[in-house]
């Protein structure tokens, strides 16, 4: 029982990609539906089925949380694996969003379960007791908002976008939440008086880069207009800093901070949590008032980093949450990888196949497949090609 294969839930979410998450987990993808997540772990909106049983990771966690998690991990995170392990097909951008302080989740899911609001209701802003900082990994390039911009930047774009004119009496006191909730608050008529000419100027223009803004905001407008309403969402991707990553680079996002993925593939870990709130850029429900008492209106810095080399196969990325780490790991045909863990691990075979062994256990993983190692276990994995892994786990 130390270490189990186990498979992910796929997401089908309308801004996923319909290629690489099937072609990742060797699916036919006839009816072309968007595959936008693969979810490994034990959330329960979309718990990992452990294979050959109808048990999910759920179920196992709740009955042997101290075998499964270890004692101390499990007495820490209430007896619940701490992390969900993902895999991202952007294909098309998706809603401006941030998350809540573990404080805050636990007040809000509480006051949503006794006003009686239900679970599953659309228009539930608390999905569970958590908070949700994460860390994202690109596998192709990949870009995204993430932060405010610098008081100046934001000027400077309030003054060079035209269109943007009647913003800029209330930025006058250089306030980014002042701003920033006139315009989550405009009347939609407002938002598509200013909007209109941009978008008319914007599909006059052939060829714009991806560094600017105005690629995204052309895109916005063909994704998100709808009866001729146009999404103010479009504004925050001028007032946010526009990131790109490479492969292999990585970025963490906390609690507070506005962020929206636009293109790409990434490797996802964050705490177990799906509490999000949306402002903008997506068809799920919006909550202004809620974004805005969550939200960070303070200038941020992207910090892109490349991870901590800690062997010659091993690069792990860290990040100030207690939740989770997540490391790459790139094998040679023959090499072999070691580790004995106090934390429960997950993970996936990205490229190439390995046999892994544990005391009890020897089985093969191919490309898309996952596995379970229970804490406190001893396992290796040899690969049989060049392979790459991601593993997730808890730091210690």
């Amino acid at each position: 029982m130390s270490i189990l294969a186990i498979k992910g839930k796929v997401q089908n979410y309308a801004w996923g990609g319909k290629d690489f998450i099937p072609a990742l987990i060797g699916v036919e993808n006839k009816a072309q539906q968007a595959f936008a997540e693969l979810w490994m772990g034990a959330h329960h909106r979309g718990p990992a089925q452990i294979e050959g049983s109808e048990q999910t990771l759920a179920d196992l966690i709740e009955e042997k949380p101290n075998e499964m998690l270890g004692q101390a991990i499990a007495e820490k995170f209430d007896h619940r694996l701490p992390f969900l392990f993902k895999i991202l097909d952007v294909n098309k951008m998706l809603s401006i969003q941030t998350h809540p302080t573990k404080a805050q989740a636990i007040a809000g899911f509480e006051k949503e379960n006794k006003t009686g609001v239900p679970l599953t209701a659309k228009h539930r802003n608390f999905k569970d007791d958590n908070h949700k900082p994460e860390i994202m990994i690109a596998l192709t390039d990949f870009w995204l908002l993430h932060g405010f911009q610098s008081l100046a930047a934001i000027h400077q774009c309030l003054h060079e976008v035209l269109e943007f004119e009647p913003l800029r009496p209330h930025f006058q006191t250089r306030s980014i939440r002042q701003l920033y909730q006139h315009i989550m608050e405009l009347p939609q008529a407002s938002v598509n008086e200013i909007l209109a000419p941009l978008q008319k100027r914007l599909n006059a223009v052939e060829d714009l880069p991806k560094s600017s803004p105005d690629y995204w905001a052309k895109l916005a407008f063909q994704d998100y207009t709808r009866a001729g309403d146009f999404d103010r969402g479009i504004f925050s991707i001028y007032l946010f800093n526009l990131v790109q990553i490479a492969p292999g680079g990585a970025i963490f996002q906390d609690a507070g901070i506005p962020h929206a993925y636009l293109e790409g593939v990434n490797v996802e870990l964050m705490a177990n949590s799906d509490n999000v709130f949306r402002g903008g850029l997506t068809p799920k429900h919006i909550d202004v008032p809620e974004l805005m008492h969550h939200l960070k209106t303070d200038a941020v810095v992207p910090k892109v980093f490349e991870g901590e080399q800690l062997t010659a196969n091993e690069r792990v990325y860290r990040t100030p949450a207690p939740d989770f780490e997540v490391s790459q790991i790139q094998l040679k045909a023959a090499q072999t990888y070691r580790r004995t863990s106090d934390a429960p691990d997950i993970l996936i075979v990205l490229n190439g196949q390995v046999e892994v062994k544990g005391t009890d256990t020897a089985f093969n993983r191919a490309k898309g497949e996952v596995f379970f190692v229970s804490a406190h276990s001893t396992y290796q994995l040899t690969a049989e090609e060049d392979t790459v892994l991601y593993r997730a786990s808890v730091p210690v």
